[in-house]
């Protein structure tokens, strides 16, 4: 009976071995996990990224002293200069790309262009979505309009029953909300003067430093003129969130003010007093 009783016991001894062997192996703990999971959602090198495809793609609008086409096409402009310098210091092409304003942050994520390089405002949604550089220029939004009627509108609650032109998704658009302006969007700053000079609308809100290159004697705009500024603010670059390009382009920056190369490309479009060294 004790022989029997032993028998059946190495038996379902064995079964049940048999049965663990099928069994699913344990889930790591949770410290492992967690371990595990930073080196999974490591972010891709921009740089080995950008190197790797040859190019580092600039988005911008038509925004001069900044960015705009020269009588043959080529962008120039401050910002496109130095973008241009810091392609070559990566060992690729630059290249130009223009988009819509309103969806700067949706062509980042998207990979269509590497990082936003046209006297972008560094403002706190921008700060929030995307990796920036430090920032290079001063800048304010200020109001253009007719110089015939600059002295009827001397201050912002005067000039509340003007229609105003500002590009779509632009700091000039926030402003112009801000001051309470009856306000109708374009697709750029360019298009926004424009609206101004054929009197469709009263005034404009942009950059000054766009105002200071493009209004006033000797310009394309010689009867325009700016009057109040809404606002200071200051232009960074813009990268991918998380990106390794934008303190690249920090280090860039430093090296190319340090050797007088920044102030040199600034004195050619005019902007080198609103550099910030």
């Amino acid at each position: 009976m004790k022989k029997k009783a032993l028998g059946i016991l190495l038996s379902m001894t064995m079964v049940l071995l048999s049965a663990c062997a099928y069994l699913p192996a344990a889930a790591p703990a949770s410290g492992e996990a967690e371990a595990a999971a930073p080196a999974a959602e490591k972010q891709e090198s921009d740089l080995e990224y950008i190197k790797g495809k040859g190019t580092l793609i600039v988005g911008i609008t038509n925004f001069e002293p900044m960015d705009y086409p020269d009588e043959d096409g080529n962008w120039i402009g401050f910002d496109a200069e130095v973008a241009e310098k810091v392609a070559d210091s990566l060992g690729v092409e630059c290249e130009f790309i223009e988009i819509d304003w309103d969806n700067k942050i949706l062509e980042l994520d998207n990979k269509s262009i590497d990082c936003v390089w046209n006297g972008m405002t560094l403002t706190d949604e921008v700060k929030k979505s995307m990796e920036c550089t430090r920032a290079y220029c001063n800048n304010a939004q200020t109001v253009v309009m007719k110089a015939e009627a600059a002295a009827d509108y001397p201050d912002a609650d005067s000039m509340k029953e003007l229609s105003f032109a500002v590009e779509n998704g632009s700091a000039g658009e926030a402003a112009a909300e801000e001051a309470g302006f009856k306000i109708t969007a374009m697709n750029a700053q360019a298009d926004a003067l424009m609206e101004v000079a054929a009197g469709t609308s009263d005034a404009c809100v942009i950059d000054l430093l766009m105002a200071g290159a493009m209004i006033g004697e000797g310009t394309s705009y010689p009867d325009l003129t700016h009057t109040i500024n809404l606002t200071s603010e200051e232009y960074g670059v813009g990268c991918r969130k998380g990106s390794d390009l934008a303190e690249y382009i920090n280090g860039q920056f430093d090296a190319y003010a340090a050797g007088g190369s920044l102030e040199e490309i600034a004195k050619t479009y005019g902007v080198q007093d609103a550099l910030i060294k």
